[in-house]
């Protein structure tokens, strides 16, 4: 009938009151444990001066980012399951897709600098001070906001610009690509082709660099003569490559896809690793797994 909708439901994790009660319980612990432990890392680094380095103020801005990545995502997901917020309009729908896609995107090639970071600092140690001084350390970081935020501008748009006539229920917490396109009206290869391109670009590429970047490193530590310093020289970056490893592998398969309609509800639970545990989990893995920070804690 040529109506537009101007507001869409998210349906969340359909069940029992208590089913999804338990949900929420579980979300508002996770994302207090979230951005308590991003916030000390950022809080931990600032104080110590022995954590003024390149690698750390790259850590300051990846748990930076986590708590905004997350922020974006679990209060709504709390009101979608207690039934309180339901509802979402079509241009905040646009601004949630927009902001945690950018993030992801921005968290892509922080973790590929990271990458490089730890190959200059293993592979180069006696020119790592000249080669990572501080004012490149603040570019490539500057480089990564700007480029993750630019590279969704033109899928932001191209998603604003389709036509929804009805149904108006989204099958997910959170306001997606997949969720979106399935109740467009219009035609959505266009989306659908803008999307798997910027997911070439931004997370095959930078996955492809930290991959290169890892292969060195793993090259130049096994070229070492002691176990000991072979065990030393990967303790710096275990942390990282944990990280990278959760990471990409929930992105790929959210995002790097010739078709865009793949199963709703898996893409439900993967989200939910990538938006709410995988932030968790990142200062555990670098407290827990690195004596730097565990010294100045």
């Amino acid at each position: 009938n040529g109506t537009r909708v101007e507001e869409f439901i998210l349906l969340g994790f359909p069940g029992s009151w208590q089913f999804r009660v338990s949900f929420v319980v579980l979300f508002a612990l996770m994302y207090t444990l979230t951005v308590i432990g991003n916030a000390s890392i950022i809080v931990l680094v600032w104080r110590s001066s022995n954590l003024h380095t390149p690698m750390y103020f790259f850590l300051c801005n990846l748990s930076f980012l986590e708590i905004w990545y997350t922020t974006g995502v679990v209060p709504k997901a709390i009101g979608v399951m207690l039934g309180t917020s339901q509802t979402i309009s079509f241009s905040v729908c646009i601004l949630q897709l927009f902001f945690l896609l950018s993030l992801g995107s921005t968290e892509c090639f922080l973790l590929s600098v990271m990458a490089y970071d730890r190959y200059l600092a293993i592979c180069y140690p006696l020119r790592y001070s000249s080669l990572m001084s501080s004012v490149i350390s603040v570019r490539l970081a500057l480089s990564s906001w700007l480029g993750g935020f630019l590279a969704i501008s033109l899928l932001a748009l191209l998603t604003s610009r389709q036509t929804f006539c009805g149904p108006d229920v989204i099958n997910h917490f959170l306001c997606d690509i997949d969720s979106c396109l399935a109740l467009s009206c219009s035609d959505t290869w266009p989306v659908e082709l803008a999307t798997f391109l910027v997911s070439i670009i931004v997370v095959v590429a930078s996955c492809v660099a930290t991959l290169v970047s890892y292969m060195y490193i793993i090259a130049s530590i096994l070229r070492i003569q002691s176990a000991h310093g072979r065990k030393k020289a990967f303790s710096t970056c275990s942390a990282h490559l944990s990280i990278v490893t959760m990471w990409y592998g929930s992105t790929m398969f959210l995002y790097v896809k010739p078709s865009a309609q793949n199963s709703l509800d898996l893409n439900k639970i993967v989200n939910t690793f990538n938006t709410v545990v995988t932030p968790l989990l990142n200062p555990f893995i670098y407290t827990l797994r690195n004596k730097e920070v565990k010294l100045a804690l």
